[in-house]
């Protein structure tokens, strides 16, 4: 008996698929369509911040490069202000230089004038018992045996006759500042040209028979006591900047300022700088390529101001760091350590210089030269002014720019944010 296959019956349960009404698949369609326009709209609002934000750095770039040009011209017109300030200021000394050499000061009378080469050779020679005399002597009256002597070649000279100055209070102030001992001393290149002059027995006393000892022995004179010797090469020389475009290479020393920029009254300059050096001696006379301005001067008188009157030089003194002289005899050896009494009658002192320039006409040519700077100057400042305000102008719309841009990237931050959480929970 086979069970009967009965059709199935009208009351049986659809498919799924086939309960889907025409009603649901029109809600599904608009719902992708909408996401999809969410999604275009998305994608066309990220393209336009991305725009948008390209062009805010864009306009950041050439403003910043604007305030740059700007602000490199400010720097560039400060620099040639500065330079012009200086030589101004280079101009007056030299005129306040003039002046007081010009003028009768107290104790002018009672001394003689500057000493040319030869004199000073005389007075160095009167010092039979000094090394500077033994040298000069052989320079002098024994210069064929002088000339094959090795030890003698590294030797330059004494102090007094390797500088010149073209003032006559300059020559005796500075020449006493020093000191009699130290106008005197050797300057050699070298040390091994100190070790040369003289030698010891194997009980440390010095062997007179060798050395300047025996050099003077030799010619009638016996070196007594002690005396003086500069190497070069051992001197720490000046590591500072030099003075543009000066054939006499002074040093580029920073000059004291008051408040308002100008040096004090009275201040004529560095007597580093008023040394003047032969033209042999301003290059490589060491072996590293220093002159003596760096190296000896520099070491003998530092950073040494020179004023033109005692009264002057004291009310500057909270501008002097490394001590002062004043053309009418005052002495500060350091700050605090004045020198005082009558001034020393130093008969050995530098050279006087052989220029034959009439001083007048130089005063008047460096005063027209002053005057036709500081019209340059004022031309300077009045650039100067108008580049500030431009780069003031410049640095004004650069930050506005920027802080747009900063409220711009705050804006974008929020919309991304808001985007995102909606794509997370879409209605």
């Amino acid at each position: 008996m086979f069970p009967s296959i009965h059709p199935p019956s009208s009351q049986s349960r659809p498919l799924a698929a086939d309960s889907v009404t025409p009603m649901q698949v029109s809600q599904n369609e608009a719902s992708l369509d909408s996401m999809d326009e969410t999604q275009n709209a998305g994608f066309s609002q990220a393209k336009s911040i991305m725009e948008s934000s390209e062009k805010h750095q864009e306009d950041l770039r050439m403003l910043g490069m604007k305030f740059k040009q700007h602000e490199d011209s400010v720097k560039l017109l400060k620099i040639q202000r500065k330079k012009l300030h200086d030589s101004i200021l280079d101009m007056q000394v030299m005129l306040g230089k003039y002046q007081s050499s010009n003028a009768p000061t107290i104790e002018n009378k009672d001394h003689s004038h500057l000493q040319s080469e030869e004199e000073t050779t005389e007075q160095l020679l009167r010092r039979e018992k000094s090394a500077a005399g033994i040298l000069y002597e052989l320079r002098t009256h024994h210069d064929t045996q002088a000339s094959h002597l090795t030890l003698l070649k590294d030797i330059l000279g004494a102090v007094a006759t390797l500088g010149k100055v073209d003032d006559e209070n300059l020559s005796r102030l500075l020449s006493e500042y020093l000191g009699v001992q130290t106008m005197l001393a050797l300057v050699c290149k070298t040390y091994e040209c100190i070790k040369a002059l003289e030698t010891y027995n194997y009980d440390g006393c010095i062997d007179k028979t060798s050395g300047l000892h025996g050099l003077g022995a030799a010619i009638g004179r016996s070196l007594d006591g002690r005396f003086h010797v500069i190497s070069l090469e051992s001197l720490r020389p000046y590591a500072g900047d030099f003075i543009a475009d000066d054939p006499q290479r002074r040093l580029d020393l920073l000059k004291p300022r008051l408040p308002n920029g100008e040096c004090p009254p009275g201040f004529l300059g560095f007597a580093v700088n008023m040394i003047l050096v032969d033209s042999s001696n301003i290059f490589h006379v060491t072996a590293t390529g220093n002159g003596l301005r760096e190296t000896l001067f520099y070491n003998l008188f530092s950073c040494l101001q020179v004023y033109r009157t005692r009264a002057e030089m004291v009310l500057a003194l909270p501008f002097i760091s490394e001590g002062a002289v004043s053309l009418d005899g005052g002495v500060i050896r350091s700050p605090g350590v004045f020198s005082l009494g009558s001034r020393e009658a130093i008969d050995v002192r530098f050279l006087k210089t052989s220029a034959t320039l009439e001083m007048s006409q130089k005063y008047i040519e460096t005063e027209k030269k002053i005057n036709e700077m500081k019209c340059e100057k004022e031309k300077l400042e009045e650039d100067m002014k108008r580049a500030l305000a431009l780069l003031k102008d410049a640095k004004s719309h650069f930050e506005i720019k920027k802080q747009d841009f900063v409220k711009f990237l705050a804006i974008s931050s929020s919309y991304a944010t808001q985007a995102a959480r909606e794509r997370l929970n879409p209605r």
